[in-house]
This record gives C-alpha cells, structure tokens and sequence, in this order.
C-alpha cells in the first residue's frame, strides 16, 4: 500500500504492551436500589442492587491509556478491537418442535404461497420476511438523524452501516468510502495519515486502511457517542463526539435529519502540529438505486449571523424519493474548509490521498461534477485543518444533513412531506440551511440533553447498566423506520372532528407520528406492542403520543371490508372491523394510514387485547399530560371498543375467555377461556372506564362498570388464582398451570396510573406480590442461572413452558414491563435483576447493541432484531419517580421541569392537579 509516508513513521497493530488499561463507565461504584422497605431518608442502609461489573468484558482489548475529551463515564463502552465470543442466529423454521411443527403446518404452507406471491408476481418485500432475516452482524452503534426524517446508523467501529432513508424500508450495508482519515503535520510535512478504520477493504486500495483497534474505544449514551482514538507513537488523542437532536418535548430540532461530528484532538506532545480531518462520503449506498447514473456533487459555502459553513451537496435524484446529502464543516478563524468535488468510490483512491498527503488540505476545485455515467460511483470529502500547539487542543466541527422532504411510500399513491419542512421547506433546497442550523446550535442541543439527562446519570442510587439501557433503547424512537408527517388540512373529515374537539389541531400543530414494530416486523404503530414502548413516547414526547391515539381512534371508527384470507386460520374474513382496534396503521412498502392492517398471520378483530389496551393508554395518557379535552375527545371511541369486548364474555360473569387460539400479543401462544394476560388487562381496562366515567359525569355507565368490575373479580379469582400466582389460562390443556411472566399486565398499567391500591384495588395486593416473587424465584432465578431475564412462560417444576414457539422465549420489552411492575410494589431488588440480565445478554453478551430483538432463547437464537416493544423500560423509570418523588406533580417527575398540565383527574390523580 502506498501511503507516501515514511514506514519509521507508521505504526503497526500489534500489541505493545499486555496490560490492558480497562476504563471506568461507573460501574464498579457501589449501586443501591431501595428495598421494599428501605426509606428516602436512609439511602445508604439501601442493599446494592447486585454486584454489577463495568464494561471490562467489552473494554479487556483496549491497550491505550487515553481517556477522551470529556467521555462522560455512563453509557456503553466498547474497544474497538472486540469480538463477541457468542454468535447467534436468526430464528428459523429449523428451530421449531417438531410438535409445534405439526401445529403450523398449514400456516407454514399458506404462508409460502403468500410470499411467493408478494415478492414474485408483486415484486414487493413481505411485511414479515421469514425466508430471509436480517443476519447477525455486530457492529452498529449510536443512529444520526431526529425523529421522522430519516436515519443512518454509524457502527462502533465508526462505519457508515444501516440506512433508512426512504420511509420505514432498511439496506444493511457498509459503504466503504464512507470514513473519516487524519492527517499529522509536523514542520510542513506530513508524519502521519490513517483511514479511522479497521478495514481492509478491496477499494480504495491506495489509502492507509487497518486502523489498531486495540487503541480506540466507542462509548454510547444516546443521543451522543464518542469515539477515543489513541493515535500510537504520535502522542495524540481524537475524541469524535457525535450529536444528534433528540430533545425532549421539543418539536422543531428533533425532526431535524442531522447529525454532527465534533473532533477534539488533544497533543501530549512538545511539539506543534497541524492536523486534518477528512470527511468522504458516496453519493448513494452504491447499490441499485445508484446504477442509472445521474448522481453528481456541487460545493456549497453559507454565511448567516456572522458564522460560515462549507462543504458539498450530494444530489441523489432517484425516484420517487430524491434527496440531497451535505457533508459540511464550520469555517473559523483558526481552521481552513477544503473540499474534493467527485472522485471514484470504486477505484484506487490515489488522487485523493495524495492530495490529502501533501498539504493536509484538498484541492477544492470550483464548480459542479458532472453527472455520474449509468453504473459509475461518484463520491466527495470535506477536510477541516487547524493548528494543534504543544501540550494543546484544538476543535474541527462537521456536519451531516440530508434534505428528503417529499416522499411517498411503496404504493406510490400519496404525497407526503416530513415534519422538518415546516421548519425549513419543501423545495428539496434545505440541505445548506440545515447543515448551518445544525453546526451553529449543536451546543444548546448538548446543554438541553445534558439538563436532561443529568439528574438520572447523576442518581447513586440507579446501577450504571440501567442508565445505558435507559438512554440508548431510545435510538429506536428515531430508528424505528420512524416517520413525523405534516397533516394537510383537507385530509381530515369533518363528520368526524364533531365528536372529537382537539384531532385537528393536534394532529396538525404536532404532526403524524408513525413508528414500525420493529426493523424486520414493517407495521406503523403495531398497537399491541405500543402498548409496551409508548411509555417513552408519552413521558418525553406526549404530544406525538397523543397524535398516535387520534389516529388509532380514526381508524377504530373506519371499516375495510375487502377480504382476504388469514394465514394461521385459513379462514377469509374483512381487513378491518368497525369499533374494533386495529392491529397496526399499514405497511410503509403500500400506503399506510389508508389501508391499515398490514398484518394477516391473524384476524385482530378477534384478538382480545387490542381494545383493552387502547381503554388503559387512553386513561394513562389523561393521566400523564392532564388533558382533559383529550379524555373526553376518546371517551366514546372507549365506550365503542368496551362495547365489541364485552361479546367476548361468553357467560356474562364479567370476564372475557380467550378464543382457544393465540388471539393476543403472543400471537404463538394459545389461550383458552378466563387467562391471567388478558383477564387481567380486562380488569384493568373495566376500572379503567369506571374512573372514565366518573370524570365525563356518566353515572349510569360508572354503576354498569363497577358491577361488571367486581363480577369480574371474582370470577378472576375464582378461577385464576392458585395461591402461588395466576394460571395461565383455565383450560384443561398441560400448560394452563404455566408461569406467565407478563401475568400482571393489568396491574402494571393501574399502578402507572395511580390506581391498583386503596380505594381502587382491583387485584388484591397480597396476590400480585406473590405472583411477581414466584415470577422472580422461577421465570427469572431458575431460568439460565438467573441471568438472562424472565422466561415468557415456566412450568411449576421449573422447567420452561415448550407448549408454543413463544412460551420459551424472552421478550426484553416485556422484561423490562416486568421489572416496572415489581418495582411499582416494592421489590425493587428483584425489578432490577430481573432488568439487568436483558441488557447484559443484548448489550454485552450477543452484541446486538442498537438492534434489540423482540426476543431470544436461552441457546442459538433471536428473533425479529430492532423491535419497538423495549422501549417499555421507560415504565421503569417512570415506577421509579413516581415511588421515590409521590409529592411532586408526575408530570414534573418524568421531565425534570416545572410542567403541570392544566387540569387532571382530582379524586386519583391529586399530585397531577394544578396547585
């Protein structure tokens, strides 16, 4: 390889020296959570949680001794260098009972032909691809870009790796010209220039690849990650901290599709130096949406309030979504901008690297490139130079924006524009302007996530694990195939605003909000596992939460009676029922919020949770924002859904019985008659309305409730209860005695709500701690020594339920439900084991940081990577302020700021009243 430097100069990657130097992430200080009767006033006579390790297992690599520029010290912490001892796999037919094999058979054939038909005759990707999973590769790291314009994911080891640029639709590639290269300069020549990377890749063969990861460390606490590269024999350091803006109740900058790079470059040595960055990125991922060619590159310079920004456009006029990328820098005083307009990704690279070697600095040629030719690559770089004196650091500032503003989903039927158009426009021309906004603001951005983040990273009492598993599950809020879409005026019927008040001005100050199920599950807003992760939503971003709601209300009133044959049942029914929940909002590969259900494994206008879990996050969202106009707009969309329930209380004792088929979130799981799951939402649900009830003055629908209330349960009792927790179901069948994890769903959410107790008890007390130790003795303990979570379903032998294809499982999200729950009733203890063995399996263990799965087993397998539902541990933070902080308003516990919302429930809900 030619690198135009002297090989004295060089440093191979060896390892210099056998002690490795493991850095302190916290975790190694004492972690104390209060016990079930441990008091706020005795914090240190609290028990520590477990005998949490640091992050020495992903950092035993690591051989430099520099720290960073101010790496904070919570987070996810990786050397470079690092391999996962244990590679899994996705979960296939292969792994599949025989017995369960049997069970599925037809579903299996139906769906084949399914899929055939999609992806052969249609030429479209199925919603759910099971021939063909996203395979294991463990390299991704912090996402870039806000909330609904799109994201791109920058792996650990500092590659470009996962885009969802088009709306919810995912390419998983690196793209190698993609990178950030130094360049050391020490009395006018050139000592040191390395690609920041550890490949060795077939292209651009001229550069200096293979970067010793054993002297770099990535740390993440989203929305910001910082990479520490101790540039061996040259007495640097480069700190890149990556920012994104991913700011808390606001609704402007966190649309933004940016991020920014800030490189704080620190000289141990004695001696000057001059030092650049170069920033290359393709125009395009290199793939088919490249090939016609078209593709060119145009520098850019702009100026507004004393600050100046430059760099290049990257014109990507593919159809039907065109974009513009820009890679900028900030221009000071102390920095020069200088830039290549078009090289080749695909060649040797040696024009550039040559450029770069003989002053530090691009040529930075004027004028447009032409267009690429049909099957030719084009690609430009950025490089930023400044001094760096002895014993001194010095700051180069970049940027990267993309401007998609009008896009359209797969059926190509509908126009849609992103939420940051508002801001900055829809005339495709905004990437210079977001490029500046994004380099002059990224400091408020820091100070906002700072002020934020700060009292819970600052809290002695939280274990360090969980303040990494808090902040960085939230990357799927934004890389969650996620959309934020302007609502045009005329789309909203008016028959319909009758009835519901605040749809339109919330739907059109705020937005339409749309996140997938998960990565390879391609649903918007899959409601029964929104039901988990919109705990996040609503304690950080309410607004948008109750934008879903009103569209999920919309849709609930709407019917689509095409029919079509579902694949588990063979039977043909309707798309979607009147007054019924549906499953989820639509495929963003057809036309989603037109043609909803996307699913069809199942008729979800049988399933027994949807309608509950609307009724509970209607109340807790009232609940939590106060909001009352928003509680009446719902109420008869909840008198509507109630009322299609109640058909599923075959017997009129005030319990529902599920159908005798996985008619539920556990859509793998059968359950037959009164089950702990979905009996328990129903309780919940039917207090629920009760409260609802009371609130909108409807006394003779509050009497109908509570009686249907405390018919139910006893019923629930009666049937359910074993003295030792709740049955999984009251069938016959050998599995209706199995220990369902998630069995206290229903008290989960009353407690959220500031329900479950006293006056408004709807599972005894004694009960639902009793059920949650044996969860904890045999789901958690008993399961892979304890260290891996709660099994979905455990035998009372202690061994796990095999009766289904999800029994056997663990779901982080519901874990992490789970753990809430516990703490909710005092077992603090037991919430955060429970909690800690999911992270430490994902983040640590089966390096799948940034791509939660829905769900692993105990050996060999995970499923559906990138899923929404663990976005519930935010139940677990809420569980926590609102037991450690009950005589602050919630509404100021969950932001940390002085936030009353204007009215609130006052018989349950006091501490929400304004004073």
């Amino acid at each position: 390889m030619e690198t135009g430097i002297p090989t004295s100069e060089q440093t191979s990657c060896a390892k210099e020296d056998q002690q490795a130097c493991c850095l302190d992430t916290g975790g190694a200080e004492a972690v104390r959570v209060a016990d079930r009767k441990s008091t706020e006033d005795n914090p240190q006579d609290e028990p520590g949680c477990c005998n949490l390790e640091d992050s020495g297992q992903l950092m035993a690599s690591y051989e430099g001794k520099a720290k960073g520029y101010q790496v904070p010290p919570f987070g996810w912490r990786i050397c470079l260098a690092h391999e996962f001892a244990e590679k899994r796999k996705p979960f296939t037919a292969n792994n599949v009972s025989l017995n369960n094999i049997v069970k599925h058979i037809g579903m299996g054939l139906r769906y084949l032909k399914w899929w055939y038909r999609k992806t052969q005759v249609e030429k479209k990707k199925p919603f759910i691809d099971l021939l063909n999973s996203v395979p294991l590769r463990q390299i991704y790291g912090c996402p870039l870009g806000g909330i609904g314009g799109g994201t791109i994911t920058r792996g650990w080891r500092g590659q470009f790796c996962r885009w969802q640029l088009n709306p919810g639709m995912y390419q998983h590639q690196t793209v190698i010209a993609d990178q950030f290269t130094v360049c050391l300069r020490r009395e006018g020549q050139t000592v040191y220039q390395q690609v920041l990377s550890l490949e060795h890749p077939s292209v651009l063969r001229s550069w200096n690849w293979g970067l010793c990861g054993f002297f770099a460390f990535y740390h993440a606490l989203y929305p910001r990650a910082w990479t520490v590269y101790q540039l061996p024999g040259q007495n640097v350091t480069l700190t890149c901290r990556q920012i994104t803006p991913i700011l808390p109740h606001d609704y402007q900058d966190s649309s933004l599709p940016v991020g920014v790079f800030v490189w704080d470059v620190e000289n141990e040595g004695d001696e000057a130096l001059d030092v650049s960055i170069m920033f290359s990125m393709r125009n395009g991922l290199g793939g088919e949406d490249d090939a016609p060619g078209g593709l060119w590159n145009e520098p850019f310079r702009l100026e507004h309030d004393g600050e100046t920004v430059q760099g290049l456009l990257l014109h990507h006029p593919a159809l039907p979504n065109p974009y513009t990328m820009a890679v900028a820098a900030r221009a000071t005083a102390d920095t020069t901008v200088t830039h290549i307009t078009a090289f080749d990704p695909d060649s040797t690279g040696q024009q550039v690297w040559q450029d770069l070697l003989q002053d530090g600095q691009l040529d930075s040629p004027a004028g447009r490139s032409s267009p690429s030719q049909k099957g030719v690559g084009t690609a430009g770089a950025v490089c930023v130079a400044g001094k760096l004196p002895p014993r001194g650091r010095c700051c180069l500032e970049f940027s990267l924006a993309w401007d998609m503003p009008r896009i359209m989903f797969g059926a190509k039927g509908q126009v849609h524009y992103r939420r940051y158009t508002r801001f900055f426009g829809q005339g495709g021309d905004a990437a210079p302007a977001l490029s500046h906004y994004a380099l002059c603001r990224y400091a408020d951005w820091e100070e906002k996530i700072s002020a934020w983040q700060s009292p819970i990273l600052d809290d002695r009492s939280l274990p360090a694990w969980y303040k990494s598993a808090l902040f960085n599950e939230l990357y799927f809020l934004a890389d969650g195939g996620t959309v934020w879409l302007e609502v045009p005026p005329d789309s909203l019927l008016e028959e319909v605003e009758s009835s519901m008040r605040q749809l339109r001005p919330t739907l059109q100050e705020y937005g339409r909000f749309g996140y997938l199920e998960g990565q390879e599950y391609r649903m918007y807003n899959t409601y029964d596992v929104h039901f988990y992760a919109s705990f996040a939503l609503v304690m950080l971003w309410p607004k948008l939460e109750l934008s879903l709601q009103y569209d999920m209300a919309l849709a609930t009133l709407k019917e689509d009676l095409t029919r079509r044959r579902y694949l588990m049942s063979g039977l043909v029914a309707p798309v979607k029922t009147r007054n019924v929940i549906p499953h989820d909002i639509g495929d963003p590969d057809d036309e989603p919020w037109l043609r909803v259900n996307a699913y069809l494994i199942h008729d979800t206008a049988d399933w027994k949770d949807l309608n509950l879990k609307f009724v509970l996050q209607v109340y807790r969202d009232y609940y939590l924002t106060g909001d009352q106009g928003f509680l009446k707009d719902m109420w008869p969309v909840c008198l509507a859904v109630m009322e299609s329930e109640m058909e599923f209380d075959k017997d009129h004792d005030g319990l529902i019985e599920n159908g005798g088929y996985a008619d539920q979130t556990y859509d793998g799981w059968v359950a037959t008659g009164p089950s702990a799951y979905c009996g328990g939402l129903w309780l919940a649900a039917v207090a629920m309305m009760v409260q609802m009830a009371a609130i909108c003055g409807t006394q003779d629908i509050q009497e109908k409730f509570s009686s249907i209330l405390s018919r139910g349960q006893e019923a629930y009792e009666r049937l359910l209860w074993n003295g030792r927790y709740y049955n999984y179901d009251s069938s016959s069948q050998p599995w209706s005695r199995s220990i369902m994890s998630d069995q206290c769903a229903g008290q989960w959410f009353l407690r959220a709500c500031g329900l479950g107790e006293g006056d408004t008890e709807v599972f005894p007390t004694a009960h639902v701690v009793r059920a949650l130790q044996t969860i904890f003795e045999l789901n958690v303990q008993a399961f892979a020594g304890g260290a891996m979570g709660a099994v979905n379903g455990m035998q009372p032998h202690g061994v796990p339920d095999t009766s289904s294809i999800q029994s056997d499982e663990v779901w982080v999200g519901v874990v992490y439900s789970l753990a809430a729950t516990m703490i909710q009733e005092g077992l603090t203890l037991e919430g955060f084991r429970t909690a800690e063995g999911c992270y430490r399996t994902v983040w640590e263990r089966l390096g799948l940081a940034f791509q939660t799965p829905e769900a692993y087993c105990q050996q060999h397998v995970f499923r559906s990577l990138a899923y929404m539902r663990p976005l519930s541990i935010w139940a677990m933070q809420l569980a926590l302020q609102q037991h450690k902080k009950a005589s602050k308003p919630v509404a100021e516990q969950i932001t940390g700021l002085n936030r009353r919302p204007q009215s609130g429930p006052k018989e349950t809900t006091a501490n929400l009243s304004p004073e």
